[in-house]
């Protein structure tokens, strides 16, 4: 196995893909080799490992009855030999589409070319027939053909059967389907992706007409998301003849779904998409999808390919990294993507509720509120299912609950809210009660002493709860827990008799780093989600508010208690457990990324409304801190707390930590193979 540097991306499994768009030069292979050379010596020095061309770039695609001119199809040979020869000491593995005669007859083809090796040839299986197109007139389809063909003084594979695996970079295995291919019912791309391509190539001709762009990229998308692959497209465009149709150049690449990389359409010279593909991920989601390799069974026959490896050799030291990496994964950067998941997130929690209560008959709900982010916006899912239900929010039943550290700040938002919301408002100071447990235990603090550890955190973390539950039992009600994703994911909290407990909990499926912008979204929405100028004013007084539990009095530094201070921060932790949950990602592969996100803030989109003063940075080394704390709480000891929680929501595809659901763990397990996973890879940073 190459070694790699850290900060290699293809040590974390990337491999770098372009997407090409060259002119041409009708019928004049000569030329169309020399500019497929002059940009794949471009894409050697990105560092490319595979690249595509359009159909038929080395002739042009629309040159008609001229491909059966033995002049033309002597010159496409020679092209691509000249190619291969120039290939030698390049990094990518080429794609490009030549028209070649086999067996008495002629064949549109993707030919694999690889340090100066043709790997082998793929026909196009689908030839169009229809609208602009009659390639049966010139071509075969090669649907059916099996063996070899003489190339280059060599007899070489030829077969829509072929896959090109990289024997030093794993994961990477490259099929090629041209144009036509990925518009029939069933592409050759789909039996490749059963068969193992993870990425999946369409060299095209197309011509362009209104909106055969979008069905373009409609297809592209969804074959990468059907076949949990990448899937690179690359069309024909400046150049081709334009007797009776036009074209557009369109370069494209999507992995599972998500687009990586685009460019311009019409351009006036060389373009590419670029990205780095991540073949971890790929590998990932069809281990997780059972039903991938289920439909694999079901077309075993028709999903048997032969594989053509080849040794990519790329470079061991920093490449950089060619694709955005989201800072928030469970926060769209794209506000109407996020105004939707905030609409979704919302009403996915309000509905549980409504349904739970209205199960076990309509009981009052118990909320326990603080002026934090949780609790304040669990205090508005509950109304906004009291107004489902048709109920009077005078039905729910706010306490504050101040103990030895609740600032006047956060109790004054707490009563504000939950008088504006028209929920009934009591305030229970459980200091005495505090005092009185603490001194019967013979902690120090019972007499006066500043001892504050978590003994003193959790007697009054515990009391609160005690007195939500038995006052659920005493006015008819049920306890809305306020825990959130992010904090049942380290552990975050007391157990039993503290905020991990509760009868239903509408948090749980919702991290940290979204509750704020859910809380930011209500306030937008003012009436439509039944807030009124008052309660928006309030939620951004709460949102200013640094998050904090409020359990060890303000120090003689005159500094409140701060959780991220302590645990770390929550944007680094939900960076961490979304790749966890999502892709089981290494540790290093996440530290790898989170730097890339967040070594600087000036760098790539942030989601909408997020201040521009509270954009965080952080270096590897302050990266690597948190992740070791996330590391050693999420494979540790916090599972026997998320092993007990209570029902509630699961709100985003990443996944939730239900016992019952997403994520099954042993409560007696280690973090010690994550930890030296992490730990070996950033030894040589001093680290």
């Amino acid at each position: 196995m190459t070694a790699f540097d850290f900060r290699s991306a293809y040590r974390h499994g990337f491999a770098r893909v372009a997407a090409c768009h060259v002119p041409v030069a009708v019928a004049d292979p000569a030329t169309n080799a020399a500019a497929v050379i002059e940009a794949a010596r471009g894409l050697d020095a990105d560092a490319v490992a595979v690249a595509v061309f359009p159909e038929l770039c080395l002739t042009g695609y629309a040159i008609d009855d001229l491909v059966l001119q033995d002049v033309i199809l002597d010159a496409a040979r020679d092209a691509i030999e000249r190619i291969r020869a120039a290939s030698a000491g390049l990094l990518p593995l080429l794609v490009v589409g030549a028209p070649l005669a086999r067996g008495g007859r002629v064949y549109n083809t993707a030919v694999a070319i690889h340090r100066g090796r043709v790997l082998g040839v793929v026909p196009k299986s689908h030839l169009p027939t229809y609208r602009e197109f009659y390639e049966r007139r010139w071509y075969a389809p090669g649907d059916d053909q099996r063996g070899t063909i003489a190339l280059g003084g060599a007899d070489v594979p030829f077969g829509p059967d072929l896959l090109f695996s990289a024997a030093d970079v794993p994961g990477l295995v490259v099929h090629a389907e041209v144009c036509e291919d990925m518009w029939v019912p069933v592409p050759p791309s789909a039996l490749a992706a059963l068969a193992g391509a993870s990425v999946l190539l369409n060299l095209s001709g197309s011509p362009i007409t209104v909106a055969r762009a979008e069905d373009r990229r409609a297809l592209a998308q969804s074959a990468s998301a059907r076949c949990l692959a990448a899937y690179a497209y690359a069309a024909a465009g400046l150049g081709e003849s334009t007797n009776d149709v036009s074209w557009d150049g369109q370069t494209m690449i999507f992995e599972a779904g998500r687009l990586l990389a685009e460019t311009e359409r019409f351009p006036d010279g060389p373009t590419a998409s670029i990205a780095d593909v991540d073949l971890d991920a790929i590998r990932q989601d069809r281990i997780r999808q059972g039903t991938f390799d289920d439909n694999r069974r079901a077309n075993d026959e028709r999903a048997r390919f032969r594989t053509v490896e080849f040794t990519l050799a790329p470079p061991t030291g920093d490449v950089g990294l060619r694709r955005e990496v989201e800072r928030f994964p469970f926060v769209p950067n794209d506000a109407a993507r996020l105004a939707q998941d905030c609409f979704e997130a919302f009403h996915i929690q309000v509905s549980g509720l409504v349904q739970r209560m209205s199960a076990i008959g309509g009981p009052k709900a118990v909320i326990g509120v603080s002026g934090g982010l949780d609790s304040t916006h669990a205090l508005l899912v509950a109304a906004r299912a009291m107004d489902r239900m048709e109920r009077p929010r005078s039905d729910i039943l706010a306490y504050t609950m101040p103990g030895f550290a609740t600032s006047d700040h956060t109790k004054r938002n707490a009563i504000a809210l939950a008088e504006s919301v028209g929920a009934r408002i009591e305030t229970i100071d459980i200091r005495p009660a505090a005092t009185a447990m603490l001194t019967e235990m013979g902690h120090p603090a019972g007499s006066g002493e500043p001892v504050y550890d978590v003994t003193f955190e959790n007697v009054q973390a515990g009391l609160r709860t005690d007195y939500l539950f038995r006052l659920a039992n005493h006015h008819g009600g049920i306890v809305i827990g306020t825990g959130d994703l992010s904090e049942f994911a380290l552990g975050w909290a007391t157990y039993g008799v503290g905020d991990q407990m509760s009868h239903y909990a509408v948090n749980s499926g919702v991290p940290k780093t979204l509750i704020q912008h859910l809380i930011r979204w209500v306030a937008s929405e003012g009436e439509r989600q039944g807030v009124t100028d008052e309660e928006a004013r309030i939620l951004r007084s709460v949102l200013d508010t640094e998050i904090s539990p409020e359990l060890v009095p303000v120090g003689a530094d005159g500094k409140a208690q701060s959780t991220e201070d302590t645990i770390g921060p929550y944007a680094l932790h939900d960076f961490a457990l979304a790749h966890v949950l999502r892709r089981g990602a290494r540790p290093s592969k996440i530290a790898f990324l989170a730097e890339h996100a967040f070594a600087d803030a000036g760098r790539g989109s942030w989601p909408p409304g997020f201040p521009e003063d509270e954009r965080p940075e952080y270096d590897l080394e302050t990266v690597v801190r948190w992740l070791r704390v996330f590391v050693a709480r999420f494979f540790g000891f916090a599972q026997f707390k998320r092993s007990a929680v209570p029902n509630g929501p699961k709100v985003s595809a990443i996944g939730s930590l239900s016992p019952r659901g997403d994520w099954r763990a042993p409560s007696d397990g280690n973090a010690r193979a994550w930890r030296a996973e992490l730990d070996g890879a950033v030894a040589p940073l001093g680290l």
